[in-house]
């Protein structure tokens, strides 16, 4: 399994109902044999530009596990999702996680020594 960062933009027209298309994105990671690691909902932003005459979206991050074939049926299956405006499967950067966690901690050290 590797891990990936998902972040998906839900029509904003469903934010009164969230957790509708939310259980239906975790369902479609969870029939491709995925597991979500961590979830943020950023809420509602602007977009830069339009995408399918909408100004706004819902805008939901996430860190999954996928086995080697699942973001391909992912990337099919939320290609024709009405709900999902857009979305970004990416494979996660480790040494950048690995960086920040080494930076938070000698942050959270400098704070003690003062």
């Amino acid at each position: 399994m590797k891990e990936y960062e998902l972040t998906v933009l839900i029509h904003p027209d469903l934010e009164a109902d969230l957790e509708t298309p939310l259980t239906k994105v975790r369902d479609i990671i969870k029939n491709a044999g995925g597991t979500i690691a961590r979830e943020d909902n950023w809420g509602k932003k602007k977009l830069a530009y339009p995408i399918k005459r909408e100004d706004f979206a819902v805008y939901v991050y996430m860190d999954v596990e996928l086995p080697a074939d699942a973001p391909l049926k992912i990337s099919n299956t939320f290609n024709i999702t009405d709900e999902v405006l857009r979305y970004l499967l990416v494979a996660a950067d480790l040494k950048a996680r690995k960086a920040l966690a080494e930076q938070a901690a000698e942050n959270a050290d400098n704070k003690e020594e003062e």
